[in-house]
């Protein structure tokens, strides 16, 4: 199964990052940036909200309305300048999934990438709806109906081999209270440690191989 990492990292995944700092006004360094800390918080956050019942009858509910048509139309979507509609659904997406986590998030990333919070929110409101369209697309083609099975597919796309370390990184993102001091003593994982570079795990040496060697 590939990765969400693996994603951003082959010609759909430049696509998505240029079309994004396109639309959005930043450059594709911060872009790519933003992008490679985010997706994976997101999807551990997903991973999260469906380990109750209830929380992955709404996340099946919600990737049962992105078919990932999307990816189809990437040229036709960034060509024109992004759709409100689509930002709209953005915006709903991060609701729903960080709810009163999402400014601390968007904080925190924005202090390791180098751009101010409200940049790295409209990154992510027009990146959202790619992401479930890249899930929503992984539920059909996996055969993905059950709560089990939605954990799996998420967990298998974070990366299955994943370091609890690099784990615990995700859960103190998504854990910030918004003065981002709690990640201070983990934000070296991301943003240049050459153990972890060599460790070939989810986060080690992200940014600096994001369109580098796999």
């Amino acid at each position: 199964m590939e990765g969400i990492l693996d994603l951003l990292n082959g010609p759909i995944g430049k696509t998505i990052i240029s079309g994004v700092a396109g639309s959005t006004g930043q450059d594709n360094d911060k872009t790519s940036n933003v992008l490679t800390m985010a997706l994976p918080v997101l999807m551990k956050a997903m991973q999260r909200n469906a380990s109750s019942p209830q929380g992955a009858e709404g996340l099946m509910g919600a990737l049962s309305k992105h078919d990932g048509g999307i990816l189809d139309n990437l040229g036709d979507l960034f060509g024109g300048g992004v759709n409100e509609d689509v930002i709209n659904d953005g915006d709903k997406i991060l609701g729903h999934v960080l709810g009163n986590k999402q400014q601390g998030v968007q904080k925190v990333i924005g202090e390791k990438a180098g751009i101010d919070a409200g940049a790295v929110a409209n990154i992510l409101k027009t990146a959202a709806p790619i992401l479930m369209g890249v899930l929503g697309k992984q539920t059909r083609q996996n055969g993905v109906n059950s709560a089990g099975d939605l954990g799996g597919l998420l967990g298998g796309m974070l990366g299955g081999n994943s370091t609890q370390q690099e784990q615990s990184f995700l859960e103190k993102i998504l854990d910030a209270d918004g003065d981002g001091s709690v990640i201070d003593d983990v934000a070296g994982m991301v943003l240049g440690s050459g153990n972890q570079q060599k460790s070939g795990g989810l986060l080690g040496g992200l940014l600096g191989g994001l369109f580098g060697k796999k």
